[in-house]
């Protein structure tokens, strides 16, 4: 009856204003009331504007899953003339409809999602439709390219339906041999799913994606806030269009990041237009219908969009023909088509329209294969808020800036307080010491570097923050048996710890399971070993360059020299001369200077490079004597050359300078910190001798691996020299500035930083990365490294010792190497000593006998004339005391009487020992 009655009244107002009746159909579902009234309305919009034609609604009724009743509301439509037929939203419904209308070719548009069918389109069979739904694959394209946006490298996905498994089919194809695995969990009819929520909470995901009915969205996030899979480090990617339409007011102050799509700009002047239109058109008709813009669903938006574009076609096509419905019948007697029909579609096909679904443009299937999305974002103010639009053609286009994510983030962190997890070892974290009456908690139990750079980065962004240690005071290393991590990385995958801060090394499997911000200090792989151990302190380490064998072949050549020296000199004509030089000629008798002692004196002066006043002139003693100098100039040299280098030299049992050494021995063993990343380094590596290294720790008993960095120094020293510690540089020079008596060796093996780990997409990793940087910009890092490696604690403490000992410099020669000389050549003037005391001593007993005095007058005598130093001449007789003048006047006369026989056998004398004969011809000229 009120079908009647509209098409009355509209066949009334077209005679009025001599309007053309347009009829076109439109089959809707009990749910779809929204729809209804946006296709109604759109073709009041219409009519108001079109001067020569306008179109009537005739709306049927059918249940989602009645395509008997469906084909019979169909063939009703094309009885009473209609030119098109919008609709219905159901997949098996609408194709009974696409059949009828492709056999008597009136346009079919839908508005539905619409599966590529196996096989591939046909075009014979999609010459009639037209969807204005975003094409399948283009839509499951948006998904993917959002998700790889995200670098999500692993994800799960909650599904409903078969239908909505096959939405994903480009997301589940992101997925490599080599990534994640991609987890995909069915939901049932069941309205709890809190055991599926948490299954996936203890699987450690936090990435997740709802393929599901709109009506089933919000209870999913409600029960997800009951079992903690709200929280900040869960993501959740919506994939219906329409949950910009669902009320998330008791979900917008969740922590989780919750993303979704829409087709529509609802801040658009279009739609509120078309809103305003649905509630006063409603009003008239004396009903209360309330929708915000926000709120319109996209169905909705393409029944609208639908009306207009056919609108259009309608219009531009009549403008050169004038298009007449007509009445058709579905039985196949009086199958007749519609000759319009086709022309409409395709002209529809190629139009290209801007509804309030955005940019509307088909492709030759009548697909919708350009469209715009928004991507919108969970807001804690303002509900869902754009953030980034998508097409086809450029991708994910991000309408906010960086800076306006920044502070974004920035401003949530105010009033935050973060859970830092860490572990105990020097300088990074350490238990501060009590003074007597004091008590320590919270963060005041802590000091040490990873303290004051959390503090520092706290006061540059504002939050608070709570220190505490992870309870197996473990790195983080993943288990391939168990297939779980341990340490600082299982607290944060648990979610127990907001951040994790120590001396915690960026490496790829890390990053797999965690964030990291930008490094805050670098570092590399090195060696700790003990320095090497001097030699005791020896009084005559100057005779260590030669060895005892040595020594004694030449004491024996020395000795040999000499007795051939002498025999050779007794034998040859040369050597046997005159004592007088002026008469070689005439003499009686010839004389040989090339004694025993003479001979031992020319190879001794030859060794000590001194030389030798008398030297041999016969060609064999000659020769003997040259060979002898070569020999003297060798050893010397080569003594010379050694000794310093000997003295200086600190040797050790066995030496190392870097890690090949290592590996191309077996006597010093090697190991790691267990669990660490300096072990996963030499276990991963390709290199053939880090290779080769982990083969020998691994296989050595007792095991060569530690629990700490501190264990590992313990071992070193106490080790004496067999033991040497793979550790990072900074620990290393850490312990280095402590403990004098350990080193490090070699260079770095490999370069990597320590960074702030955090759980994978926190939203804090670009501002705290940041603070860091600004950090190091300022100097603070490094203000903050020298403080704890050089100052505290014992820092700087081998300094003094670096500098006496540097790695390029030689030690000075000590009293302790070279006393041994000084002991020598004392021993030698003690001997010299009491030799000259002896020969003293002879000589006043020679002059007691020659003076006929006592010995003590004579010692007196002589005694007196040696302590008078203004004496430069000595008689040759003394004079002696005048308490001796009895005797004196007797032996006065014998004095003087053989005065100058006595000063004649004193110069022979004295040129005999002084080896002088050879000049006596000066004193008998004279």
């Amino acid at each position: 009856m009120v079908r009647f009655v509209v098409l009355f009244v509209g066949l009334v107002i077209c005679l009025a204003e001599g309007k053309r009746e347009i009829p076109i159909g439109a089959i809707f579902h009990g749910d779809n009331y929204e729809s209804e009234i946006a296709f109604k309305y759109a073709i009041e919009r219409v009519n108001m504007h079109e001067k020569h034609f306008e179109l009537t609604p005739i709306i049927k009724y059918v249940s989602k899953d009645d395509s008997y009743k469906t084909e019979r509301k169909v063939c009703e439509l094309v009885s009473e003339g209609i030119t098109a037929i919008f609709g219905p939203s159901s997949m098996l419904t609408s194709g009974i409809v696409s059949s009828i209308c492709k056999t008597i070719e009136i346009p079919h548009i839908i508005t539905h999602w619409d599966p590529e069918p196996f096989g591939g389109w046909d075009p014979e069979l999609q010459a009639m439709t037209i969807n204005l739904y975003p094409e399948a694959d283009v839509l499951s394209r948006a998904l993917q390219d959002l998700i790889v946006d995200y670098t999500w490298k692993s994800f799960t996905i909650i599904y409903d339906s078969d239908e909505g498994l096959m939405r994903l089919k480009d997301v589940l194809q992101i997925h490599g041999p080599g990534d994640n695995p991609i987890t995909v969990r069915q939901i049932d009819d069941s309205p709890d799913y809190r055991p599926l929520l948490k299954d996936i909470q203890s699987s450690g995901e936090s990435h997740i994606i709802l393929e599901v009915h709109p009506d089933k969205i919000l209870e999913i996030l409600r029960q997800a806030k009951e079992v903690k899979m709200l929280e900040e480090y869960q993501s959740y990617i919506i994939t219906s269009l329409d949950a910009h339409t669902l009320d998330f007011e008791e979900l917008k102050y969740s922590r989780s990041n919750i993303t979704t799509l829409r087709l529509m700009d609802t801040k658009s002047f279009d739609i509120k237009n078309a809103v305003h239109d649905w509630e006063q058109g409603e009003a008239r008709m004396k009903k209360v219908f309330r929708v915000s813009p926000e709120h319109v669903h996209t169905e909705s938006a393409l029944y609208h969009d639908a009306v207009k574009l056919y609108a259009t076609a309608i219009r531009e096509l009549d403008a050169t023909e004038e298009i007449t419905p007509s009445r058709l019948s579905c039985g196949s007697k009086n199958l007749r088509q519609w000759p319009f029909g086709l022309r409409i579609v395709n002209y529809m096909k190629v139009k290209t329209e801007h509804g309030i679904s955005g940019p509307i443009i088909f492709d030759d299937y009548g697909r919708r294969t350009h469209f715009q999305l928004d991507i919108i974002e969970l807001n804690h103010q303002e509900g869902f808020k754009k953030i980034a639009v998508w097409d086809p053609t450029n991708g994910i286009i991000y309408t906010r800036s960086q800076e306006d994510v920044h502070l974004q983030i920035v401003e949530s962190l105010h009033n935050k307080t973060f859970i830092v997890a860490s572990r105990l070892g020097a300088p990074f974290l350490m238990m501060k010491e009590k003074k007597e009456g004091e008590f320590l908690e919270g963060n005041n139990r802590f000091e040490g570097y990873s303290v004051e750079l959390i503090d520092g980065i706290s006061k540059i962004l504002g939050f608070q923050y709570r220190m505490e240690l992870v309870p197996d005071g473990k790195y983080g290393s993943y288990n391939k048996e168990t297939k779980r991590w341990d340490g600082l990385v299982k607290h944060l995958l648990d979610r127990k710890a907001d951040l994790a801060i120590c001396d915690l090394t960026i490496t790829y499997e890390r990053r797999t399971a965690v964030d990291f911000t930008m490094p805050f200090m670098t570092l590399g792989i090195s060696i700790l070993y003990a320095k090497p151990v001097p030699q005791p302190k020896d009084l005559f380490s100057f005779l260590s360059p030669l060895s005892l064998d040595v020594w004694i072949y030449m004491a024996t050549a020395y000795l040999g020299v000499s007795v051939l020296l002498f025999v050779l000199s007794r034998m040859a004509p040369a050597d046997w001369e005159s004592p007088h030089p002026c008469k070689q000629d005439d003499v009686d008798e010839v004389e040989n200077i090339w004694d025993m002692l003479n001979a031992l004196w020319l190879t001794m002066g030859s060794i000590m490079g001194q030389g030798c006043d008398i030297l041999p002139k016969a060609v064999s003693t000659r020769v003997v004597s040259g060979m002898w100098w070569f020999f003297a100039l060798i050893m010397l040299s080569s003594y010379t050359a050694n000794l310093a280098a000997f003295l200086t030299m600190e040797r050790m049992d066995a030496s190392i300078e870097s890690a090949e050494d290592l590996a191309q021995q077996s006597k010093i063993k090697y190991g790691a910190v267990l669990g660490g990343s300096t072990l996963s380094f030499f276990r991963n590596s390709n290199f053939s001798t880090y290779q080769r290294m982990w083969a020998a720790m691994e296989s050595t008993r007792p095991s060569v691996f530690t629990k700490s960095n501190d264990e590992g120094r313990d071992r070193v020293l106490k080790g004496r020299g067999l033991y040497a510690f793979l550790m990072e540089s900074t620990s290393l020079e850490y312990i280095t500035e402590r403990y004098c008596e350990l080193t490090q060796i070699g260079g770095l093996l490999d370069s990597k930083g320590y960074g702030i780990a955090m759980p994978v997409n926190s939203p804090y990793r670009t501002a705290i990365s940041g603070a860091v940087l600004k950090m190091q910009e300022e100097g603070k890092l490094h203000q903050l490294k020298t403080r704890w490696w050089k100052e505290m604690y014992g820092g700087g403490r081998c300094d003094e010792h670096a500098t006496k000992t540097g790695a390029d410099s030689a030690a000075e020669l000590g009293i302790d190497n070279v006393g041994g000389v000084f002991l020598v050549l004392a021993c030698g003037c003690f001997c010299a000593f009491v030799l000259g005391i002896l020969e003293f001593l002879w000589n006043v007993r020679k002059v007691a006998v020659d003076e006929k005095v006592t010995p003590w007058e004579a010692l007196k005598a002589e005694l007196k004339f040696a302590m008078n130093i203004s004496i430069t001449t000595k008689p040759v007789h003394s004079m002696l005391s005048e308490s001796s003048s009895a005797k004196s006047s007797m032996r006065s006369a014998s004095r003087r009487g053989s005065e100058s026989v006595g000063r004649m056998h004193n110069i022979k004398t004295g040129a005999s020992l002084m080896n002088m004969d050879k000049i006596g011809f000066v004193f008998n000229n004279k």
